[in-house]
């Protein structure tokens, strides 16, 4: 590939981050919990949306890695790519037709399939980055990739926060109540074109990649082989013994992060902190960590990939730690600064590793495992804060549980070779021949 090329693929790649992530933050984050609580579900909203974000993510989780095979042996992770993001971008724009208390039926299915569109389609994209950047920088093109959708989920999000607040004093001859209403279905159905809008660049720029297969796997049905590729390397990923080790090591780290940030509005709420300081925070994190995602590819490259990732867990172990002695509206909002400094860099690097110690021929189904620990990343750190906190009586001893995850996540990590794995995908790849 030549480095114009490529320049111009990366440039699609990491715009992909940007149109995704105003899902996340928009939807998944902060305005659509808000709406459903507020003005759909009758009662039981805080259980009824608990069970939508896990039964989302579930299957999101247990569909990933399948399809990933599947895609690695046609050759088509771009158009699964698309039919997800279709998927994503349907489901999110029918969310402006969810007005009415007792819709909520229909909000939690919207939000399952735009959660399925949204993990699917990032489990192709994950499995485009060795592909469009060489293993020397795939740091930093992960980092530039999370940096563009910390910037672009914050500019949306600021827009929308715009709109939720003025909507009142911009339609005078409506009612408040229904003007405020109006405001945050019309911001959720900006999130599709948005999302729609900003794909768009991966598909012109970025080429699918070449299709790799076993001799014996050419002329085979594409669902067997698909299926078979998923339990044998359900099987064998214990024989990358690096690639192995590191993801059970993302999983336990990545359950701390998961959890903070996740909970962390929940906690400043349950301490009694104001509305304006938690939506401020959560739109600050989204621009502080734009900047430090790319320092920390950049870090990379002076300290090595684990010794920043080491760094990035030390600092959520401060966080951690300083969370149980926050009183003030001010230390939520220093508390967010910390974990905006690592949030992006921690999670770009943890991706590029992946990808590193991956064989080329099967990123798509590596990479669905990745995502696997990324979905489960919100299941057992909130579980053992909430315990903690039921068994204490007090959120602060649940926060400062979060710690036992990074210290596990830093000692596991030391027992990664990075060498060691790339050597043994690249050997894996080399059994594999083009299919035309």
């Amino acid at each position: 590939m030549e480095q114009k090329e490529k320049k111009s693929a990366q440039f699609g790649w990491v715009m992909y981050d940007w149109a995704n992530s105003a899902f996340a933050t928009t939807v998944m984050g902060a305005i659509l919990p808000n709406y459903f609580a507020t003005y759909i579900a009758l009662e039981g909203a805080l259980s009824i949306w608990g069970y939508t974000v896990a039964i989302g993510s579930l299957i999101a989780a247990l569909i990933s890695p399948v399809l990933g095979a599947i895609a690695d042996f046609r050759g088509s992770k771009k158009k699964f790519m698309a039919f997800f993001i279709a998927l994503g971008v349907i489901s999110t724009a029918l969310m402006f037709l969810v007005d009415q208390p007792g819709d909520q039926l229909l909000a939690s299915i919207l939000y399952i399939l735009g959660t399925i569109g949204f993990a699917g389609s990032l489990v192709f994209y994950d499995a485009l980055l060795p592909h469009v950047a060489s293993e020397d920088e795939l740091d930093q093109v992960s980092s530039r990739g999370y940096a563009m959708g910390y910037i672009g989920g914050g500019i949306l999000l600021l827009i929308n926060v715009a709109m939720i607040f003025l909507g009142p004093s911009l339609l005078p001859n409506m009612d408040e109540t229904e003007a405020t209403k109006l405001m945050m279905r019309l911001s959720l159905a900006s999130v599709a074109v948005w999302w729609a809008v900003f794909s768009i660049p991966i598909f012109r720029r970025v080429r699918e990649p070449a299709r790799m297969a076993e001799a014996s796997e050419i002329g085979q049905n594409v669902l067997t082989v698909g299926f078979r590729r998923f339990f044998k390397a359900l099987k064998d990923i214990a024989k990358f013994r690096d690639l192995f080790w590191f993801l059970l090591t993302f999983f336990v780290y990545a359950n701390g992060i998961g959890t903070i940030i996740t909970m962390a509005v929940a906690f400043g709420t349950d301490l009694g902190f104001g509305t304006m300081i938690l939506i401020g925070t959560l739109l600050m994190v989204q621009f502080v960590a734009a900047p430090f995602s790319i320092l920390f590819g950049k870090l990379s490259k002076k300290l090595g990939i684990k010794k920043s990732i080491t760094l990035s867990l030390l600092v959520y172990t401060l966080v951690a730690i300083f969370g149980y002695f926050m009183t003030e509206e001010w230390h939520f909002l220093l508390l967010g600064f910390g974990v905006a400094m690592v949030q992006g860099g921690s999670q770009a690097l943890s991706r590029s590793l992946v990808g590193q110690l991956m064989p080329k021929s099967k990123t798509a189904e590596f990479y669905g495992f990745f995502s696997v620990s990324e979905k489960f990343n919100t299941v057992v750190g909130p579980f053992v804060m909430a315990l903690i906190t039921q068994l204490t009586g007090d959120g602060r001893w649940g926060i400062v549980s979060l710690v036992i995850f990074f210290v596990m996540g830093i000692i596991m990590l030391r027992g990664v070779d990075i060498d060691r794995g790339i050597k043994q995908a690249r050997a894996e790849d080399a059994k594999m021949v083009k299919v035309e």
